[in-house]
């Protein structure tokens, strides 16, 4: 079985809010569809078609529950209308901007009456320190609704469909050390903090702060490009540290799935699987890593 912590669910309004970004006005008009078309993607569609067609990829390539994350501000209620369509295969996490005016109000509607279950903070994206009073009161927010957890993505930090559309990315760098995370963690130790990419090229960095805190789990996501800033390391070498440092109760399988028509990306799986094998991990830890962690995290009701 395998469950999937890392799923972008690109709705309509996703797409809306970065036609806003282009600065020529190429899309002012049906502009999901000339947007995807522009990408080479297919339209979500409807919400309901999109969760629906998760669904449909999701049995095709078995897997049986993932998490989809709500990819900008503001559109928590998109993927909790998929959630509440197959709350048995979906979990829902959505992105925040902490700093934002409504961010306290957000966190209540979303982890309350939305039934979502993981806050997505970006430093990098909206420039912010995670030491800000503003951020702090979120995090106390998350931290005091049973069952959430608090996403933050560190580390290097592209966004593919921003790039592919000639969309401005003015993130910092300077905000992603998964360090900072540091005193969060200590001051809220029930609180399950995921740091995906294993640290995104702050590998060290990310198994330092997983190893004085037994509440940071690190995600396996994506292509891992990141290991090209590491000469000689491999996937292998990077699931060995990860297991050495954190263990595998605390490693968090995830393919950063996103667009259609490719669908759930298993060339990701299939890497990660043969790096694990190399590492002849026992099955227990293996069956851990890829789908009982998850199910360990957000139990089904």
């Amino acid at each position: 079985m395998t469950n999937d912590v890392h799923c972008h669910f690109f709705s309509p309004r996703f797409f809306e809010t970065l036609a806003r970004d282009e600065p020529h006005g190429r899309f002012t008009t049906d502009v999901v569809d000339t947007m995807c078309q522009a990408l080479q993607w297919e339209a979500p569609g409807s919400v309901d078609a999109l969760a629906g067609r998760w669904v449909a990829e999701l049995d095709r390539q078995q897997v049986h529950r993932a998490a989809l994350i709500a990819s900008v501000p503001g559109d928590e209620e998109s993927v909790a209308a998929a959630v509440a369509l197959a709350p048995d295969r979906f979990v829902g996490f959505f992105m925040l901007d902490p700093v934002a005016d409504d961010a306290p109000a957000r966190v209540a509607r979303a982890l309350g009456p939305l039934g979502l279950r993981g806050v997505c903070l970006f430093p990098a994206m909206q420039r912010y320190l995670v030491h800000d009073p503003r951020v702090l009161a979120v995090v106390d927010s998350v931290a005091s609704t049973p069952g959430a957890v608090l996403f933050v993505h560190c580390g290097v930090l592209t966004v593919g469909v921003r790039r592919k559309l000639g969309l401005p990315s003015r993130f910092d760098m300077r905000f992603s050390n998964p360090l900072d995370l540091h005193a969060i963690a200590l001051a809220h130790p029930r609180l399950p903090i995921i740091v995906p990419h294993f640290g995104a090229g702050m590998f060290r960095e990310a198994l330092m702060l997983a190893d004085l805190c037994p509440n940071v789990v690190l995600d396996t996501s994506s292509s891992n490009r990141w290991i090209d800033y590491h000469p000689g390391l491999t996937l292998a070498d990077v699931f060995r540290q990860a297991l050495l440092v954190a263990g595998p109760s605390r490693l968090l399988f995830g393919t950063d799935s996103s667009f259609f028509p490719r669908g759930w990306n298993r060339t990701v799986w299939d890497a990660q699987y043969q790096a694990l094998k190399r590492l002849n991990l026992p099955e227990p830890d293996m069956d851990a890593i890829t789908a009982g962690n998850f199910a360990r995290l957000f139990p089904l009701s």
